[in-house]
């Protein structure tokens, strides 16, 4: 199962749809999804001005857990998720995940699941400041 396991980073430096989209590079698979997670400037109708990822030192190991639970799911051919930390503008990817399989509706069901389950599970918690001055923390699990 690991060998479907092709790129799991948590860092904070840019992120790179291309090198996403090359580590799920499949001759098997006839459907690849991508998902691309932006900084948006706005949360529940407040305007956000900037944001900050910070994560678990345990970061690493609960995104491959949760990338082996949806290689066990979904007949994927590949998959591959890196996620930012740090601080980040609107419009920075902070986020981007894709799975390849032999088909494309099980591509895009296994992209579905990756995302939404690092989002509840992954140790990964986002702050955000608010043109308002106010600010929050969002935890992803």
């Amino acid at each position: 199962m690991s060998d479907v396991i092709r790129l799991v980073a948590v860092r904070d430096a840019p992120l790179s749809v291309d090198e996403v989209f090359d580590a799920v590079g499949d001759p098997a698979a006839g459907g690849t999804a991508v998902f691309v997670g932006t900084v948006r400037d706005h949360d529940h109708a407040r305007a956000v001005s900037r944001l900050s990822y910070s994560a678990h030192p345990t970061v690493e190991r609960e995104l491959r857990a949760v990338m082996e639970k949806v290689a066990a799911d979904f007949p994927v051919k590949a998959l591959a998720a890196v996620h930012r930390v740090g601080d980040l503008e609107i419009g920075d990817l902070a986020v981007v995940v894709a799975a390849s399989c032999a088909h494309r509706g099980e591509a895009f069901d296994a992209c579905r699941r990756l995302i939404d389950d690092l989002k509840a599970q992954v140790p990964i918690w986002k702050h955000q400041t608010f043109a308002d001055g106010g600010d929050e923390w969002v935890g992803a699990c």
